[in-house]
């Protein structure tokens, strides 16, 4: 099996999670008043679910514009964390790949991918890409599929449904995979912690504490273990 077609089949189960999560995205979208097109074009260009809920959501709440778009940079931090670990991966692809995969780079994307990698370390480079573009091809178009879907069913689709759920579903069936080691859970437990414990925030600024503080916790942590190891 070709490493595309091994990423295509890895990718496949994500269709479950961001289906809904997508259509959840069109209804809310529509229903806060934005149009099809503009509802669609929010999908395709910032492709970044969880920061475009945060940002609708700051806009139904009337927040300044530099407060909605600092938010929705602070959720996509973690790219920059991803990008850094992908980059001894597929830092050496050429550069029309590389634009690509900066932009097919999402949560399923990355978690698939390193799990990938660090399992088969002796994959080459044209293997690696091909097994990420292989992940995205069923996670990104039916994003963009079940954003349109959603946005046309709008208010046709009936809450009880429940679609909202697959929100923390999806990021619990990606993010626990990757609590390897103590850093790792050391941060995800702290940025839950801090997000919750300051809830109260405005402008949802709850989560940027809980993101910024998890992430220091997480670095000093492995400083922490790292010391010890070497000890």
């Amino acid at each position: 099996m070709s490493s595309y077609a091994r990423g295509l089949r890895d990718g496949f189960p994500f269709i479950l999670m961001v289906f809904p999560f997508g259509m959840l995205f069109g209804v809310v979208a529509t229903e806060s008043g934005l149009t099809l097109t503009e509802t669609v074009a929010f999908s395709v260009v910032v492709i970044a679910g969880a920061a475009q809920f945060t940002a609708l959501q700051l806009m139904n709440e009337q927040a300044p514009v530099l407060v909605v778009l600092g938010s929705a940079l602070a959720v996509n931090l973690r790219m920059a964390m991803y990008s850094a670990s992908l980059t001894p991966h597929l830092g050496p692809a050429p550069l029309w790949q590389r634009v690509f995969i900066s932009y097919f780079l999402v949560d399923q994307t990355y978690a698939g991918s390193i799990l990938e990698f660090e399992k088969r370390p002796a994959m080459t480079l044209g293997e690696k890409s091909a097994y990420f573009f292989g992940l995205a091809t069923p996670v990104c178009p039916p994003w963009y599929g079940a954003t349109l879907l959603g946005a046309w069913l709008g208010a046709a689709i009936p809450t009880e449904l429940g679609l909202d759920f697959a929100v923390p579903i999806a990021f619990l069936a990606m993010i626990a995979p990757m609590l390897r080691t103590p850093a790792h859970r050391i941060a995800a437990a702290t940025a839950a912690a801090l997000a919750l414990g300051f809830a109260w925030l405005p402008y949802n600024f709850g989560l940027i504490v809980g993101g910024v503080g998890g992430m220091m916790a997480g670095a000093r942590a492995e400083q922490y273990f790292e010391m010890r190891r070497g000890s």
